[in-house]
């Protein structure tokens, strides 16, 4: 247990240290109820989504599953599955995460714990009405911005309250150098509301004629994954990679580079995505041309967490935190890499249309940003509680259930979804066929999403035994594990 249930290991720290922890350690009380709040909020949703996803790929090899009632039929439970993923689960567990890394690395207390209780409320609140009018029929059919328009005030209401707190923290901090994670936070605090009430206005309550709806449209959704998702995700690389190996990022002009970078690149990859639409040609390649400019951020953030990591690979074994999040850069590389590869247009012909594009949303919304907020629950949440996780089996099969479901599931659909375009591609294949050699990758889709669930169920039943198990006497911090063998400079603090 000692070796695998810890996040990290500690060291023997002399006065100053306990100084240092004693401070956490205050933070931490600090932003413990939002925290659990938005944290428990998000892992209900997930499960949630888990269940809708299953339905959804059930239904693509056996139509016939659950067609008794309207509101299960794919084209409400889809897009259910996908908003309860991306504003359930992904939203609430990124802010939750944020709301702890601002106040660790701003050194000061979060003093609007109340403000952020009422955002989690009508946060929540909101998601919930959106998914329930999607499955009643009232979806918008844009992508990932189905839910009907009741459901939107709520969410800004509530994102006015969280962003309250991102700049009254920020502006307490204490003086010092701002760290590449508080860049990257505060960049995704700024530019989300940008992204979702442009597209909101343009698409759903004031809609844009013809073609530059969809452009909008897909301009937000790849926006709301390049400059919402991903730098909440890079921001948590950041700095746990460093933290729980006990040494600096590699390098902090690679840091640089690889966030003004995604920010300049990142806002105008959206329009690879309509390549042969009605569209000008001019507006396509600029699409184009920045997907392939993307690949400095990804390169060189790649190189820095990789650099930092060398040396130190043994301690994989050992730290949960960071073997989730270390899957999680991985597939961050490789998803980029991929959305370079699909914006070539010879490639697109192939992809565009199939189940190829479900693979890459959900390699980079699961494979990466998922895994890495996996990856800080298990940091955080025992310095929240103070207590340790109560099983390290839990810990094990969550991270093998969801890191095997999750490339299952982007290599079946990857291939199929290959299959299917080269086959569409061909006038003489009749579609029937096209159809019927897609059924063993889309069979192996839902092998995966059963493996997902059951990482999932671990995951929740681990965080509900730890919420209830009692706290050891006297216990002022999480319990601290000593360090592998040849990790002698990790801290825990």
């Amino acid at each position: 247990m000692a070796s695998t249930s810890s996040s990290v290991a500690s060291l023997p720290l002399p006065a100053a240290g306990a100084e240092a922890r004693a401070e956490a350690s205050a933070l931490d009380a600090s932003t413990r109820a939002p925290v659990l709040v938005f944290f428990l909020s998000g892992l209900a949703w997930l499960l949630a989504a888990t269940v809708l996803a299953l339905i959804t790929s059930f239904k693509l090899h056996t139509p016939g599953f659950l067609d008794g009632a309207a509101w299960l039929t794919y084209g409400r439970v889809q897009p259910a599955a996908l908003n309860a993923l991306v504003y359930g689960w992904s939203t609430n567990a990124a802010l939750a995460v944020a709301f702890w890394l601002m106040a660790r690395l701003s050194r000061a207390p979060l003093r609007c714990g109340g403000a952020l209780l009422v955002a989690a409320c009508f946060w929540n609140l909101g998601v919930t009405l959106g998914v329930i009018g999607i499955l009643a029929g009232d979806s918008t059919a844009a992508p990932w911005l189905e839910m009907p328009p009741y459901a939107t005030p709520l969410l800004f209401v509530a994102y006015a309250l969280i962003a309250v707190w991102a700049l009254d923290t920020f502006r307490s901090r204490r003086p010092g150098p701002v760290y590449v994670s508080q860049w990257y936070l505060l960049a995704a605090l700024f530019c989300f509301p940008w992204l979702y009430s442009i597209a909101q206005i343009m698409v759903v309550f004031d809609p844009a004629r013809g073609v530059v709806q969809a452009l909008v449209n897909w301009w937000y959704v790849n926006n709301l994954m390049t400059l919402w998702f991903m730098p909440l995700g890079l921001a948590a690389a950041y700095y746990f990679i460093p933290k729980v190996l006990g040494k600096p990022i590699h390098s902090y002009y690679l840091s640089t580079l690889g966030f003004w970078s995604l920010l300049i690149f990142g806002s105008w990859a959206g329009p690879h995505y309509l390549i042969g639409g009605p569209l000008p040609a001019w507006l396509i390649s600029a699409g184009v041309a920045a997907s392939m400019l993307l690949l400095i951020p990804v390169v060189v953030t790649a190189i820095n967490l990789h650099l930092t990591l060398l040396g130190s690979f043994r301690a994989l074994r050992s730290s949960p935190t960071l073997r989730f999040v270390v899957f999680g850069g991985m597939n961050f590389t490789l998803a980029c890499l991929l959305g370079t590869l699909v914006s070539v247009r010879s490639v697109s012909e192939v992809t565009h249309f199939t189940h190829f594009a479900e693979a890459r949303v959900l390699q980079g919304l699961y494979g990466f940003f998922a895994m890495v907020m996996f990856g800080a629950a298990y940091y955080v949440l025992p310095r929240l509680l103070l207590k340790e996780w109560p099983s390290a089996v839990l810990i094990r099969l969550h991270f093998w259930a969801a890191a095997l479901g999750a490339t299952l599931y982007w290599v079946a659909l990857s291939v199929g979804g290959w299959i299917q375009g080269q086959e569409m591609n061909q006038a003489a294949t009749p579609f029937l066929e096209v159809v019927q050699h897609t059924l063993p990758w889309l069979f192996a889709g839902s092998i995966a999403w059963i493996l997902l669930a059951i990482g999932h169920l671990a995951l929740a039943v681990n965080v509900v035994w730890m919420l209830f198990a009692p706290r050891p006497a006297g216990a002022t911090e999480p319990t601290l594990f000593p360090p592998p063998a040849g990790a002698p400079g990790m801290v825990h603090r």
